[in-house]
Formats: structure tokens, C-alpha cells, sequence
């Protein structure tokens, strides 16, 4: 089969491996339809992931069919048509018990693309299946599907509810990305008063506006007299970081107001520097977290009802052989406009053309 393989910073290639079988007795194996290229893998790919070896085919979302189960397999079976969560949960240890999958110890966790091969191929085994994949509705879309396997579990779950967002809040949201969207989105089903989208690239923010912000600021032009000013002085009560590098966390530690949250999601691939000079007399919470994706079960209905924004957020999509062109793209995200590219699905024939 083809699949797209790391080898190194800077290098990879869209090439041939071997067909993955069924290892163990609770792996499926799955036919990729769709599949989306996230900022991790352009992390990996800029070696700022180490653990991730050469050689391991990258990606960690995908929409597919079950083609083979091993014994122990319950609850999907070939031909269903599944959701692979970015996240592998054996079920079985401390803290799976307590819906930290992100955390699993027992051989899950963020494992596909990262420590075992992942989803940008062909097929994907998959560990753990009962609790791994999820079936899909027969009428959703594979490439509005495909972004409920990392995207919007992660803004929601290590955006939103760690921040605690509540009615009346004034939520800012830095970095206007896919996960700072899917964040706004997201936030918006807790009331805020106001969410206000900080990037420093004027069609992201101009997406941030379509995506619900209620302002938004260019980060070169002070963001934080802004959030001073519609907030008479207080700063924000949710600061979600969306970027990761160290000057957008640093900004978010200057907008929250005394006894705010900051809800770290960004992948950082160097240090930050935390003012404990300034934030120790604040009652600041910094939360950072991996996505255990238990919420989604929960996303998956309210996305199946027309209730999230997921297909307003796919600009490009690509045959799965154009992998390396769909990075190309994604990767250059500031000159061609690109939020979530999907690769595969029914949609390449209308859309890939915008990739130019």
C-alpha cells in the first residue's frame, strides 16, 4: 500500500510499505477514505516531536471502513464505516478508568502517527478498536467527519472546559488556526458575552468573525489594550492559547484578568517563560492538556444534527496520492489561505483545484 512516511526533520515521501494486519486480538484493521494533515505533523516534521522515529507513517485522524477485527473485537465489525480517534484507549488502566485516555497507560494514548504508524495511508491498524473507533452515521460526510477525530475534541475539551468558560465570560482566543476556530465555535454553546480572536493574519481573523468572535485583533497591534478596553480594565476570563510558540503564550498570560483561566493548546516546540514575578499574586490557572477525546460521542451527535461549523472549516481537499502536495499547502498556510485540508473522501474533484 501507499502511505506517507516520516524519515527524518524535513524529510518524508509519499511512497510504498508494507499492508498493516491485525496483531493482536482487539486491533481492526481500516480502509482510509478521509483523512486531514494536522499542525502535529508539521511539528513532527520540523523535529519537534523526537520520539517520533523514522520511518513511521505520520497521521492521526481518519474516517475508513473496518476490513478486519481481531477476536476480542465487540462492538465494530468489517464493513462498518468508522470514525479512528486521535486517541487510543486500552480501557483497562488507572486512568482510561477515569476518561484520561490521553493518558493511557496501557498501550494507548496518542500512539498512532507518534509511536506506532498512523492514519495518512492507504489502510491503518488500530489498536484497542471498541474503544478507538467510533460508527458513523450513514448520511455524514467523511470529510466533515474526519475533523471530529482531533480537532474539535481538542479545542472543546483542552480549550473550553479546562478554561471553564462560562455565560457572560469574555473568552480571547490567540491564534485563529483550525484549533482556535473549532475553540470559538466550541465556546460559544457556553454564552460568553464576548470571544475575541487574536492572529496576526488578516484572513484568519476575518474567518474568526465568520466563525463567531465577536472581535478581533491583529497580535503586532497591542491586543491587550483592546481586551482592556471592552472589559473596563479587567481582562479576560478565559485566555485560550491556539498557537504555540513561546510569545503567544506569553500573551496570554498578559490579557487574563486576576483569577482567570489560561487553557493551553498549542503543540510548543520550545520554552516559554513563565513570569511567576508577576502572576504569583493573580490566582492565575494555567492549564495545559492532550485530548482525551471522551467528548466525542457527544460532538459526533451535535455534528450528525448540523450543530457544529465542521465543513466551513475545509478550504482545500485532495486525492489521497496528493499527499505531499496537501502538506505543501497546509504548510504554507499563510500564503494559500488553507485551514483544514482533507485528503480522499467525495469532495477532491470540486475543491482541489482552490489549492493552487
Amino acid at each position: 500500500m501507499k502511505a506517507f512516511v516520516f524519515h527524518g526533520p524535513g524529510q518524508s515521501a509519499w511512497e510504498d510499505v508494507p499492508d498493516p494486519a491485525v496483531k493482536e486480538p482487539t486491533d481492526a484493521v481500516v480502509r482510509v477514505d478521509s483523512v486531514t494533515i494536522c499542525g502535529t505533523d508539521l511539528h513532527i516534521l520540523k523535529g519537534d516531536v523526537p520520539e517520533v522515529r523514522p520511518g513511521t507513517v505520520l497521521g492521526h485522524e481518519a474516517v475508513g471502513e473496518i476490513v478486519e477485527v481481531g477476536g476480542d473485537v465487540r462492538t465494530v465489525r468489517p464493513g462498518d464505516r468508522v470514525l479512528v480517534s486521535c486517541i487510543t484507549a486500552c480501557g483497562r488502566c488507572a486512568y482510561c478508568r477515569q476518561g484520561g485516555y490521553g493518558q493511557c497507560r496501557g498501550g494507548g494514548g496518542w500512539i498512532l502517527g507518534h509511536l506506532i504508524d498512523g492514519t495518512q495511508a492507504e489502510y491503518v491498524r488500530v489498536p484497542y478498536a471498541d474503544l478507538s473507533v467510533h460508527p458513523l452515521p450513514a448520511a455524514m460526510d467523511s470529510a466533515d467527519a474526519v475533523l471530529l477525530a482531533d480537532i474539535f475534541p481538542t479545542s472543546y475539551e483542552v480549550g473550553v472546559l479546562n478554561g471553564h468558560v462560562r455565560p457572560g465570560d469574555t473568552v480571547v482566543v490567540v491564534g485563529a488556526g483550525p484549533i482556535g476556530l473549532a475553540a470559538i465555535s466550541t465556546a460559544r454553546l457556553f454564552s460568553p458575552e464576548r470571544i475575541v480572536a487574536v492572529d496576526l493574519a488578516p484572513a484568519r481573523l476575518e474567518a474568526a468573525r465568520e466563525f463567531g468572535a465577536d472581535a478581533v485583533a491583529d497580535a503586532r497591534e497591542a491586543p491587550e489594550q483592546l481586551v482592556a478596553d471592552l472589559t473596563d480594565g479587567l481582562g479576560a476570563d478565559v485566555v485560550i492559547e491556539a498557537v504555540g510558540v513561546p510569545e503567544s503564550f506569553e500573551l496570554c498570560t498578559r490579557v487574563v484578568r486576576p483569577g482567570g483561566h489560561v487553557a493551553n493548546v498549542g503543540v510548543h516546540g520550545a520554552p516559554a517563560t513563565l513570569h511567576l514575578e508577576d502572576l504569583w499574586i493573580r490566582n492565575i490557572t494555567i492549564t495545559t492538556g492532550l485530548v482525551d477525546t471522551y467528548s466525542t460521542p457527544t460532538l459526533l451527535r451535535m455534528a450528525a444534527a448540523g450543530r457544529l461549523p465542521t465543513s466551513r472549516l475545509v478550504t482545500h481537499t485532495f486525492p489521497l496520492d496528493r499527499m505531499e502536495e496537501a502538506y505543501d499547502v497546509f504548510g504554507r498556510a499563510a500564503d494559500t489561505g488553507a485551514l483544514k485540508v482533507v485528503l480522499g473522501g467525495e469532495r477532491h474533484d470540486v475543491v482541489a483545484a482552490s489549492a493552487a
